[in-house]
């Protein structure tokens, strides 16, 4: 399993349907992509702070020059590691 905790965090609530979907499509992708529970409150903040909504699942992506882009909708999620990680 390719260790992508530096670079993806999956900001998420554990019974969100969307959620569900978008893990499920990680394991079948097998990534190791670090989990951020949404309902912790110091999280929740974060995610508002940072990303602009209290939505999840929300990718957060830090890219190699340092910038960071928060992708929302479990769909586009998705998509972006079936192109990214997919074979």
């Amino acid at each position: 399993m390719p260790s992508l905790r530096n670079s993806l965090s999956l900001y998420q609530y554990e019974a969100c349907p969307f959620c569900v979907k978008v893990r499920r499509g990680m394991k079948k992708l097998g990534l190791d992509i670090e989990l951020r529970d949404a309902k912790d409150g110091k999280i929740e903040k974060e995610l508002i702070e940072q990303g602009g909504q209290d939505q999840g699942p929300c990718l957060r992506i830090q890219k190699n020059d340092g910038s960071v882009q928060w992708m929302y909708e479990s769909s586009d999620i998705l998509e972006y590691l079936a192109k990214r990680f997919g074979s």
